[in-house]
């Protein structure tokens, strides 16, 4: 439980940074990030659910990329102070990839 609740920490302050480099991504506060760092992990299980863990994020691959930026931007119609554009969806997705690169948000 302990690990769950520190990968959505890391998660959503990896979102608040994200929201302050990257234009058309936009978060407002921390417990909105929280709240976008559960919903895109949800949403984000679902597709991995219904497509394979081929299409997961993780495999670092084109597809799992563009399949993040997806995510990412559905994420915006359940989270109301979470604003994307398609654009910011992908360099979301790209800038959220290299920081899991270096700070992982999953716990190995």
């Amino acid at each position: 439980m302990l690990g769950a609740v520190i990968r959505f920490v890391v998660s959503a302050l990896a979102i608040l940074f994200v929201s302050l480099i990257v234009p058309g991504f936009r978060v407002a506060g921390f417990l909105n990030a929280l709240v976008a760092a559960v919903v895109i992990a949800a949403i984000g299980w679902g597709v991995e659910a219904l497509l394979g863990k081929r299409i997961s994020p993780h495999n670092r691959g084109i597809v799992g990329f563009v399949v993040a930026a997806v995510v990412i931007y559905l994420a915006q119609f359940v989270v109301p102070t979470m604003h994307v554009t398609l654009i910011g969806a992908l360099l979301a997705s790209l800038v959220i990839g290299i920081i899991d690169a270096f700070v992982p948000t999953e716990l190995r």
